[in-house]
């Protein structure tokens, strides 16, 4: 196999592909657009996409270049052939990692067909995003897809919509929407925004991208005034990159902007330096908008013009949340449950019984396999830490709610809850032994003020 490098850069969910590729296109049948539902979770868009005929979980990413595979281990099933060795480096403090480069692929999204497609496949377990997320996710694609057509997202109703360019038709929104120009670095989509830290209003310019899971992320400028607002930050965890995790500061701006399009105290992160350097490299770039924030809108990227259409949906006024608690959740695994069941008895003339009838309906009980969400991570003089909470710690039940039956961002929802509310979890330990912690929520802003 050939040997070759390639730089992949990954913020977040971010993967960004540097290097010469062929432009073959995802063609739609007659030029009829197509419309795709998608799961919406942690902020990212998680779309439906097959390889050579098998249905996979990909997130919809507007800067990664090339489809990027990882998470599935039976390759053999989805015909990877025509390969070569590359190697990967990303963000974190690791170094490069192997993979393989796959020509000749069908890739379909929809009833849009790519052939001759090249795929990245990364065989390293630890990256996956499966347990970040708590759904199945395979892979990234994206550029592949915003490059040959009219993208519509529409983060209210859950679909994406796929037009020919050629047979477009703008619609006139009068007021409810706005038009922007987008410039490109590297195939990747950068709009001019403003952002008022300290009451001071500074233009950025921010990759636009669905595959970050934050509001906005900002490079630290001391030049432009860019930093944490009124010096007040926490140090948290950003992140996963293809080299290690990502940390930074977590702060807010008193406001963003788009045109007329005004956000008021909005969430930023400002990662690392040192992690981020490649991302860096184009140095206009001041950071990036990601799901958080992009979710507020119905959008139309428009990259064959090199324009995006944003319409503010009913998302745009909720208020941007942070997790109060300190905890860090990931979905390991899963864990044995047992689960009662109703069982259905019937009488002598074996007619079903119902509750309606005086004859008690029996109980039964099975064992059944559920999601561990366990902590994996947990912010320094958080609630959480204080409390006598440990990494590793598997959650069961949150304000006497079991966690079973919930989904990853139902349980997170528990710890971005009003300031001061008490959270009460039951937690299991080794060796199976079962504690019970309580904490209140703050607002860590205020305490690091206090501090200050």
């Amino acid at each position: 196999m050939k040997k070759s490098l390639v730089v992949i850069n990954l913020i977040f969910l971010i993967l960004c592909l540097g290097s010469s590729y062929g432009q073959s296109r995802f063609n739609l049948p007659n030029g009829k657009s197509d419309k795709i539902r998608f799961k919406l979770a942690g902020n990212l868009i998680i779309l439906p996409v097959e390889i050579n005929g098998v249905e996979l979980s990909f997130i919809l990413d507007s800067g990664v270049s090339k489809p990027i595979l990882f998470n599935f281990m039976n390759t053999d099933s989805l015909q990877i052939k025509d390969v070569e060795k590359i190697y990967l480096r990303g963000l974190g403090s690791g170094g490069m990692i192997e993979a393989l480069k796959s020509k000749s692929n069908l890739v379909k999204l929809g009833n849009a067909v790519g052939v001759n497609q090249d795929i990245y496949v990364i065989f390293d377990s630890d990256i996956n995003f499966t347990p970040r997320l708590g759904v199945q996710v395979h892979g990234i694609i994206g550029y592949d897809i915003f490059k040959d057509h009219v993208v519509e997202i529409n983060y209210n109703s859950k679909y994406l919509r796929l037009y020919d360019p050629d047979h477009y038709t703008y619609k006139d929104c009068k007021k409810k929407c706005r038009s922007f120009a987008l410039s490109f670095d590297n195939r990747k989509p950068f709009i001019d925004a403003q952002v008022t830290i300290d009451d001071e209003a500074i233009p950025v310019k921010l990759l636009l991208d669905t595959g970050s899971s934050d509001a906005l992320w900002l490079f630290e400028d001391h030049e432009l005034n860019i930093k944490p607002l009124n010096g007040i930050f926490f140090k948290d965890f950003l992140g996963k990159g293809l080299s290690g995790n990502v940390y930074g500061k977590r702060s807010k701006v008193n406001a963003f902007r788009l045109s007329n399009f005004i956000l008021e105290d909005v969430n930023v992160a400002f990662p690392d330096s040192v992690s981020i350097s490649y991302a860096r490299k184009f140095k206009a770039r001041n950071g990036s908008i990601g799901g958080e924030l992009l979710k507020r809108f119905n959008i139309i990227f428009d990259y064959p013009n090199q324009k995006i259409v944003l319409k503010r949906n009913s998302n745009f006024n909720k208020p941007f949340y942070y997790n109060k608690s300190g905890i860090v959740l990931e979905q390991v695994g899963y864990r044995m449950v047992r689960e009662q069941v109703n069982k259905v008895s019937y009488d002598s003339y074996g007619r079903k019984n119902d509750e309606s009838t005086s004859v008690k309906v029996s109980d039964f009980y099975r064992y059944v396999l559920k999601p561990a969400f366990t902590i994996v991570d947990l912010r320094e003089d958080s609630p959480a830490a204080e409390s006598g909470l440990l990494i590793n710690d598997i959650i069961i039940s949150v304000n006497g709610k079991p966690t079973q039956n919930m989904s990853l961002e139902e349980a997170n929802g528990f710890f971005t809850d009003r300031t001061g509310k008490q959270v009460r979890v039951t937690v299991e330990r080794e060796e199976k032994e079962r504690l019970s912690f309580k904490f209140k929520l703050e607002d860590v802003f205020k305490e690091k003020a206090l501090k200050n």
